[in-house]
């Protein structure tokens, strides 16, 4: 199914910049946390995976 693939890359797009945000948030409010800008990273690579995946 195409149109499901498509879908769920751009909600993990989404997820991936609302992920971005919240870090952002917290860092500004609270100081820097490693481990949340690697598992943002992370998260990151992930979609970048399935975006290349999904368009080849």
């Amino acid at each position: 199914m195409p149109g499901s693939t498509d879908s769920s890359t751009k909600t993990m797009g989404a997820l991936t910049i609302g992920g971005l945000v919240a870090v952002t948030a917290y860092t500004v409010a609270l100081g820097s946390n490693g481990w949340l800008w690697f598992g943002w990273v992370v998260l990151g690579l992930i979609t970048v995976g399935m975006v290349a995946t999904s368009s080849a």
